[in-house]
């Protein structure tokens, strides 16, 4: 497939700074007045189940709600005054461990983090001290670390390898290639390198990256150059996804060289943000020095997340969501959510104005494009998008990455709550934008919006 640069937009003009409080209040004021200004305000922000931007949960059950309500004051962290929620954590863990395929899930090794960022870094981290501590029994240097990645890799890992000192080879985009490949890694790959990032789960488009794939071609650089390079798995939308969709894809501990994965709570694993898992292969994968031992808050406890106090609200909501659905409710879940993708994608791609370059088939998630003849006539993505806002959609338009920043693209992210009956206004709505666009862009013919619309 190829495509047109699309024309930059116009910058959009800083908005009118509102007058606002500026100073810290001198008196105490009426909870209720309080309550009802601070809610009032926030009927400005935009309706969150129409939010389609984002990947996380924006539904929950009112029983996982009251639980996050009921547990908003213990402290996560404070093993010794709540043992329990710390005990659901582990549970938690095990189950994941099972789901993922560890080697001994009874005995895993894992934590929850404060998204996925946060479980990023700390498996960057471990990557990078394995390293340096091979290296150091080796009698080299530790200067110089680098991890690898494709340039559609989440922000997360871009700002590890900026507050850790890596090296951030990322791989440019190509048309017909949007992530990271196996033939890629060989230019990429080297005896400084700490690890390669798979992704699970694209932000940009909603692929997979072939990561059984990934691992073959690192085993074939291992036997060309002796570079034992492990995988860590982003998976923060896709690792709670494909194991009950995709149940025979190959991505988690069951390929060897899996060092670590990562997943986002908040996203496929119905929990409000913010809440995400770091998991490990075994204890091994995680460097001893990264674990502390804390004594100060009345019990004996070891810590291994980068934050320390935390709620423990989203640890209780995903153990209730965990035990509420099951293998068989999320996947029930998760398969409404792609065919609902799926099913918009097909009547998106219906539209002549319009193509996909993906169609929910594995996140039920997608992008799609202006095509080149709409670009030649004036119109663009960002356009569309501030159209659907006037109706309340909130869908992003920005560039892909490194490599093919020329293409803009739109994206839809369908989670639970976002129902046929809404998919089906929202693709009239985007009928509805696109006449308006139009009709606003000077040069665009009558024949083309009748072409494209119908």
């Amino acid at each position: 497939m190829s495509y047109t640069s699309a024309p930059v937009p116009a910058p959009l003009p800083a908005p009118a700074t509102a007058p606002v409080e500026t100073l810290f209040p001198r008196e105490e004021s009426q909870p209720r007045a309080v309550y009802d200004a601070i809610r009032d305000e926030l009927l400005l922000d935009g309706r969150s189940r129409l939010n389609l931007a984002t990947f996380g949960t924006t539904w929950m059950e009112d029983e996982a709600r009251l639980l996050m309500t009921e547990t908003a004051d213990k402290n996560l962290v404070d093993t010794e005054e709540y043992p329990q929620v710390a005990d659901m954590e582990a549970r938690c863990v095990r189950m994941l461990a099972d789901l993922w395929h560890a080697p001994d899930a009874a005995r895993a090794t894992g934590c929850s983090t404060t998204g996925s960022s946060e479980a990023a870094m700390l498996a960057g981290l471990a990557l990078k001290r394995r390293w340096e501590r091979r290296r150091r029994d080796a009698g080299r240097d530790t200067e110089r670390p680098n991890i690898v990645a494709g340039a559609n890799v989440q922000v997360c890992w871009k700002k590890f390898c900026s507050y850790f000192d890596v090296e951030a080879r990322l791989v440019p985009l190509a048309p017909g290639r949007l992530h990271l490949t196996p033939e890629t890694l060989g230019e990429y790959c080297d005896d400084r390198t700490i690890g390669v990032v798979g992704i699970l789960g694209s932000t940009f488009d909603g692929s997979y990256e072939p990561i059984a794939d990934l691992c073959l071609a690192l085993d074939g650089i291992q036997d060309a150059t002796g570079h034992d390079i492990p995988v860590h798995v982003d998976g923060a939308s896709g690792a709670l996804v494909a194991p009950f969709l995709d149940p025979d894809l190959l991505w988690d501990f069951q390929l060897p060289r899996v060092a670590s994965i990562n997943t986002s709570g908040h996203k496929y694993g119905q929990v409000f943000p913010g809440l995400g898992w770091a998991l490990w292969r075994d204890a091994d994968a995680l460097p001893a020095e990264l674990v502390h031992h804390v004594d100060y808050l009345g019990g004996e406890m070891n810590t291994f997340s980068l934050t320390f106090t935390r709620p423990a609200s989203h640890v209780a909501a995903q153990y209730y969501t965990f035990h509420r659905y099951g293998h068989a409710g999320l996947r029930r879940l998760h398969l409404e959510s792609r065919r609902t993708a799926r099913g918009l994608a097909a009547g998106i791609a219906d539209l002549d104005l319009f193509e996909l370059l993906s169609d929910g088939d594995e996140l039920p998630a997608f992008a799609f494009r202006l095509t080149d003849r709409a670009h030649a006539l004036g119109l663009h993505e960002r356009g569309i998008a501030l159209a659907m806002r006037a109706r309340g959609w909130q869908v992003p338009a920005y560039p892909l990455p490194t490599g093919m920043t020329d293409t803009w693209v739109l994206r839809v992210v369908v989670r639970t709550g976002f129902t046929p009956r809404l998919a089906a206004l929202f693709l009239d709505d985007l009928r509805n934008a696109a006449r308006t666009v139009m009709r606003a862009t000077v040069g665009v013919p009558q024949e083309l919006g009748a072409l494209a619309l119908g």
